[in-house]
């Protein structure tokens, strides 16, 4: 983030320069804006220009580039504004030169501060391009691998940790919980500890309807 706005601030101030730039002199003192875009190409002439049909056509469209660059973050349009910009500096200069015969700096006459002013914002474009960072792709959340499945020959082993254990579960419904409850009623014996004996009977003991004490260990309805 920090580097983005960097990168943006130094290439706008670069854009800003190169647009600047053509209302300044060029070569003795002949403004840039007074050079023809056809001049560029076909050579110098002394024909002044339009301020939209001179050199200064090319540095707004790269300005232009700048702006939609730095919104999108997109670094390789930034740094195409730089190379417009330089590119035609550059032609300028090898135009200049060649109605010359020689190209001079300082002084009086030659190479003015409007060029000088033209190739540092040309480099301040492709500075700020290569100091921002660029648009980040967005990262799409994958959804998490299942288990591999056990080898053929340790099929009970449970996934997570591949230890001798009890199979995955592949029913997707829930376990049975085991009944907490072990109150009267709920439950039956099993038939191994179930009482088989007949009813017991105390021994000399008389129970209601019966006439007197009975043999132990043997049930004896009372008569009617």
């Amino acid at each position: 983030m920090i580097r983005n706005v960097l990168g943006s601030v130094v290439a706008l101030v670069g854009a800003a320069a190169a647009v600047q730039s053509p209302f300044h002199s060029w070569y003795d003192a002949r403004l840039g804006r007074d050079y023809r875009i056809q001049d560029l190409f076909g050579g110098i002439t002394g024909v002044a220009s339009s301020v939209m049909g001179s050199i200064l056509l090319p540095f707004l469209f790269a300005a232009v580039v700048t702006i939609v660059g730095v919104v999108l973050r997109a670094r390789w349009v930034v740094a195409l504004a730089g190379l417009v910009v330089l590119g035609f500096t550059v032609l300028w200069m090898v135009r200049q030169g060649q109605a010359t015969g020689s190209l001079t700096a300082g002084g009086g006459s030659g190479l003015r501060w409007g060029v000088a002013q033209a190739l540092a914002g040309g480099v301040l474009l492709l500075l700020g391009a290569l100091v921002m960072s660029g648009r980040r792709g967005v990262r799409r959340s994958r959804a998490p691998e299942p288990y591999p499945v056990p080898p053929d020959d340790r099929p009970d082993t449970w996934p997570p940790t591949q230890e001798p254990g009890p199979s995955a579960q592949t029913s997707p419904a829930p376990e049975p919980e085991a009944d907490p409850y072990t109150g009267p009623g709920r439950h039956r014996a099993s038939a191994a500890d179930e009482d088989t004996a007949e009813y017991p009977v105390q021994d000399g003991n008389t129970y209601p309807g019966q006439d007197g004490p009975q043999e132990p260990g043997r049930y004896h309805p009372p008569h009617p």
